[in-house]
């Protein structure tokens, strides 16, 4: 690893671990870039150096967050049902550790403005995160969608799904609880989220039976 890359590497996982930290329950927006410059020590030139736009660290937690998946999924393998599962469970997991930057984050992804292609995650960023996984450069990372597809196509095969319905229309309808039961949550104020998500989840299943 050059030491030029390793730096940068460093600086990007520093602002996403003090965004995390200072942001708490409050909404993304409230969080002034000069917060976290101050805590990371950087100028904003150098910030936008590296995130363009403050919403870029939104879009960067959640290429973490998937890249985390796929690591636990090589290490502890799941298919069909169970990792659809898996997913729910991670997602109010850490819903209710990061609150502010989850709810801001979904609220992004639908904005009509936001950048349609994933966050970049370097090698170099691969590495610090997983200093002991010896195939990390080799793991992809997969989008929630394709995640949630190959799991539902695995189902199928294996008969946990039966309803004649294509695989893309099942994914999207899991896709549609998945994002849809946080904001429900919130709206109502439900907890905890882990128990909501899995009876959403499991009355959806019900019917696909």
């Amino acid at each position: 690893m050059g030491l030029r890359k390793e730096k940068a590497a460093l600086l990007k996982l520093s602002v996403l671990d003090n965004t995390l930290k200072l942001i708490g329950k409050k909404p993304f927006d409230d969080l002034h870039v000069e917060e976290i410059c101050a805590r990371v020590k950087i100028s904003k030139v150098t910030l936008f150096k590296y995130f363009p736009k403050k919403e870029d660290i939104l879009l960067y937690y959640f290429r973490i967050w998937c890249l985390r998946r796929a690591v636990e999924l090589r290490t502890k393998p799941k298919e069909g049902l169970n990792g659809i599962s898996f997913l729910f469970d991670k997602l109010s997991e850490d819903s209710d550790l990061n609150p502010g930057i989850i709810l801001s984050l979904f609220a992004y992804l639908a904005d009509l403005k936001r950048a349609l292609k994933p966050f970049p995650v370097k090698a170099e960023e691969k590495k610090l995160l997983f200093p002991d996984e010896k195939e990390i450069l080799s793991i992809e990372i997969q989008s929630v969608d394709q995640m949630i597809e190959k799991f539902a196509l695995e189902a199928i095969f294996k008969k946990e799904i039966t309803k004649n319905t294509s695989t893309r229309d099942i994914t999207n309808l899991l896709l549609s609880v998945f994002y849809g039961s946080l904001v429900t949550a919130h709206i109502n104020q439900l907890s905890p989220l882990k128990i909501f998500f899995r009876k959403n989840l499991e009355i959806l299943l019900r019917g696909l039976e």
